[in-house]
């Protein structure tokens, strides 16, 4: 990944899997994603995600391994 600062304004999303990415700021988000508030230069919103990601596996995944690990 590159390095450097491009002046674009990104938004952080999500989607449905609780899976983040950036899309910038001013453009439709594509369908099933959703913009969590968090606005900014891209390096900023990679950081944010990176602290609030910190489980990479799925929400559906991480739902059946919850629910085989149930008594």
């Amino acid at each position: 990944m590159e390095d450097r600062q491009d002046g674009t304004s990104y938004a952080v999303v999500v989607n449905a899997e609780e899976q983040y990415s950036i899309w910038p700021s001013g453009r439709d988000v594509p369908e099933g994603w959703s913009p969590v508030g968090k606005e900014g230069p891209r390096e900023e919103c990679l950081a944010h995600i990176a602290e609030i990601w910190t489980d990479m596996r799925p929400l559906s995944l991480r739902q059946r391994m919850s629910a085989e690990n149930s008594p």
